[in-house]
């Protein structure tokens, strides 16, 4: 029996879901270890940051497993975690956790220190980024 063939997208579509893992593993680590030692904006700065380090090893595991063939899927795939990062953010935030779309929107507030947007960005450019560092 040969095993079946998963097209390189999906696999890393269904790798999106790991990040929703680690993000969950980030925040809890953030509400519960330094999250009450630190004021509220230091604490969504530092889970920031973490994010990005986080994400960036992952990224970059996942590169190394299932090589991108090419910039422009790589490009693809990064639109595509950054929609369905927003998606699910937005729709599960609001409809499954019960926040505002005032607080929502909040943590896309630069001028007030929310960081937030800095994810969005990494997570659209980081399998190209980690591509171009291959190739």
């Amino acid at each position: 029996m040969s095993a079946v063939r998963i097209p390189i997208f999906l696999k890393y579509i269904l790798a999106w879901f790991g990040m929703v893992i680690l993000a969950i593993i980030n925040g809890t680590l953030r509400v519960e270890l330094y999250g009450p030692l630190i004021s509220e904006l230091t604490a969504h700065q530092l889970s920031t940051l973490s994010a990005l380090f986080i994400f960036g090893l992952y990224i970059r595991v996942l590169g190394r497993i299932w090589p991108l063939p090419s910039a422009k899927l790589a490009l693809l795939i990064g639109a595509a975690w950054v929609c369905m990062t927003i998606a699910f953010e937005f729709l599960f935030g609001h409809y499954a956790i019960g926040h505002s779309w005032h607080k929502l929107f909040h943590d896309y507030n630069l001028l007030a220190g929310r960081v937030w947007l800095l994810v969005l960005i990494w997570t659209g450019i980081a399998p190209y980024v980690f591509y171009r560092l291959r190739t």
